[in-house]
């Protein structure tokens, strides 16, 4: 479905933006923990866990303050409902609010905090990573993000394990809504078809984005996606939206096949 950005509310009002997920969360039945504080945003976390045996999915978006569309995309999907009880799911919005009050891409210190898991200099990624201490492994991860340098729609995906890969469905899924980018270098990264897959080793990494950290410690599939910063909101959100569509309802499908095989 085609978002109006006029309907969601401007990402400068950090605290009031966090409240509309705070409200969005209890309203679909999240418990919603306020982690830390930045600049009088709180920095939110919202869980909720179905029941039964469900696949853990994380979320999460704002590392980056000059990237609007992945925390909208994510307040999108959360007002929508898709985040139902299919799975049990841990929602990280607003990892950056300093950066994302001044639209800049580092925080208010000029940190990039998308370097810093290995480091921990920042409070707000030592505050993200006590949370996630406190939690169990994922299912799989998705981490929101833009490229204002892409000329299309583009992943990153770490499967070390050699699970089940979601990328090429989400590259189709958003093919007809956004164009892929086909660079054969995106980042100064080989690139095949709008999919990236790096080296997955931390040991090999000098600095550590938030993928690398939860490869190392927390899921063993990652994907960062990514929309191009160049094209309208609206066209971003709804990749965005497709994309993690696509991942959930192939996760769910997966996650299920096992237990209904084994079902007499």
């Amino acid at each position: 479905m085609p978002v109006d950005p006029a309907e969601l509310p401007p990402l400068g009002e950090l605290p009031a933006f966090a409240e509309r997920f705070e409200r969005a969360g209890y309203a679909a039945g999240f418990a919603v923990e306020r982690y830390g504080e930045i600049e009088g945003c709180p920095l939110i976390a919202l869980t909720k866990r179905s029941r039964g045996v469900r696949p853990r999915i994380y979320l999460s978006s704002g590392i980056h303050g000059d990237e609007p569309a992945p925390p909208l995309a994510l307040l999108s999907l959360l007002e929508s409902g898709l985040l139902d009880d299919r799975a049990t799911w841990f929602v990280v919005p607003l990892l950056n609010p300093s950066g994302l009050r001044r639209g800049l891409r580092e925080n208010a210190d000029g940190l990039d905090l998308n370097r810093d898991y290995k480091d921990l200099q920042s409070p707000e990624i030592r505050a993200h990573v006590r949370w996630l201490g406190r939690q169990p492994n994922f299912t799989v991860m998705l981490a929101v993000h833009e490229d204002w340098e892409s000329t299309g729609y583009y992943l990153y995906e770490l499967n070390p394990t050699g699970r089940r890969s979601l990328a090429e469905p989400m590259i189709g899924a958003v093919a007809p809504i956004c164009p892929i980018d086909h660079s054969p270098l995106i980042d100064g990264r080989e690139s095949k078809a709008g999919i990236l897959r790096p080296v997955a080793d931390p040991l090999l990494r000098e600095k550590w984005p938030e993928s690398i950290y939860l490869r190392a410690h927390h899921t063993t599939l990652t994907y960062t996606i990514e929309s191009p910063s160049a094209f309208p909101l609206p066209q971003r959100i709804a990749a965005h939206r497709r994309a993690i569509e696509t991942a959930i309802g192939l996760t769910v499908e997966e996650f299920r096949a096992p237990r209904q095989a084994a079902m007499p």
